[in-house]
């Protein structure tokens, strides 16, 4: 039986790994500061990004992610374990992602990965010390679909 604090630090895990997708889907960059630890590790390159600290990472989302018209990180099934204050969890996410073509066509790309995280509490907050990307599939339609 999970006591109340293990519910209350899974639901802030949780919380955190969905606050992610938002700040990453409404390119508030400045916002990853709240989520990740000043040290943090983030590895991108199963999916094709880099490898770096929290600003590197923060300099790459903001130059590669304006070239897609549109996209969504859809986070769940997340296997969280909790040792004290310090935390590590296996999260599935669907990332599909229109590409834009220079003849006027979008192409359709799904990304399908896992986040590997370490987390840490700091200041009686959970935070992202480490993110490992593996990759489960990246799929590009064949087919362009015509903008209006």
């Amino acid at each position: 039986m999970l006591s109340l604090q293990e519910i209350s630090d899974r639901l802030e895990i949780q919380d955190l790994l969905v606050r992610y997708s938002h700040a990453v889907d409404t390119h508030q960059w400045e916002l990853l500061d709240e989520l990740f630890t000043a040290d943090a590790r983030i590895d991108y390159t199963a999916m094709g990004g880099p490898a770096g600290d929290l600003e590197s990472t923060k300099k790459f989302l903001a130059s590669v992610m304006p070239n897609f018209p549109a996209f969504q990180h859809l986070v769940s099934n997340s296997s969280i374990e909790i040792d004290g204050d310090r935390a590590s969890a296996r999260t599935m996410c669907h990332n599909p992602m229109l590409l834009a073509g220079d003849d006027g066509h979008q192409r359709l790309m799904l990304c399908g990965l896992w986040y590997l995280d370490s987390f840490v509490r700091v200041d009686d907050r959970w935070r992202i010390r480490q993110r490992v990307e593996e990759k489960s599939y990246m799929f590009l339609a064949t087919d362009a679909v015509p903008t209006n």
